[in-house]
């Protein structure tokens, strides 16, 4: 493979779906994909401190500010399909009910340590903040919250949690991507949350043409299983 690299920078939600997309991007383009994966929100601000960028993936909303701003393409971006906020726990661990709010606060109020990302600039993060609000259980819980910059890493962390009974919430697509954790359910009604991730290539790309493959790639209907594998709703 050459040199020649294209720079994403993406929400933690599309890291997955990167993986399994990433060698036929590469063979064919033989263009290796660098970047970074992360809290939307610190994605976002590293366009805007300047740091170069091929192709963006980020919420609907994110992605729809930065068209209107010029720094994303408006004519080149395409929807990749909403991803659900779950609630996971450690691969074997048993399995708790959150079918719906009783069961919800139970569960967490249950587990000896609570996983979940930036409650600042992560999309699952933020929301997961004001679900124990809603539930009223902030209070109760705080001891036990154990915030990380993403949901990768909350995940990572929460399967190397060595004693007791874990439980974790993020994006349905970063609980996949992430050995050691196991998806239980998307967070029941009253609290749930699906959120539409687009790709568009940044107006600034260096390598253009790639950067088209790679959005084209990521929404082409050939792709659907993999997003659907990676935990998109398609």
């Amino acid at each position: 493979m050459s040199g020649k690299a294209i720079h994403i920078l993406s929400g933690g939600a599309a890291f997955g779906l990167i993986g399994k997309l990433r060698d036929e991007f590469e063979i064919s383009t033989g263009c290796r994909i660098d970047g970074h994966f992360g809290a939307v929100g610190a994605m976002k601000q590293k366009l805007l401190d300047g740091e170069a960028c091929d192709v963006l993936i980020l919420t609907q909303a994110m992605i729809r500010d930065l068209q209107a701003s010029g720094l994303a393409d408006k004519n080149h971006c395409v929807d990749l399909g909403p991803v659900a906020t779950s609630i996971a726990i450690r691969t074997g661990d048993p399995q708790p009910g959150v079918g719906n709010s009783e069961q919800l606060g139970a569960a967490l109020l249950a587990a000896d340590a609570i996983y979940f990302p930036d409650p600042k600039l992560a999309t699952a993060g933020i929301h997961f903040a004001s679900v124990l609000e809603s539930l009223r259980i902030s209070a109760q819980v705080a001891a036990k919250l154990r915030p990380f910059p993403n949901g990768a890493t909350a995940m990572a962390a929460m399967a190397a949690h060595a004693s007791g009974a874990p439980i974790g919430c993020t994006q349905t697509t970063e609980i996949l991507s992430t050995p050691g954790v196991q998806l239980i359910a998307p967070l029941p009604v009253g609290h749930a949350l699906a959120t539409v991730y687009t790709a568009a290539a940044a107006t600034g790309a260096q390598n253009r043409e790639a950067a088209c493959q790679l959005v084209d790639l990521l929404g082409a209907v050939g792709s659907a299983a993999q997003r659907r594998a990676a935990g998109f709703e398609v």
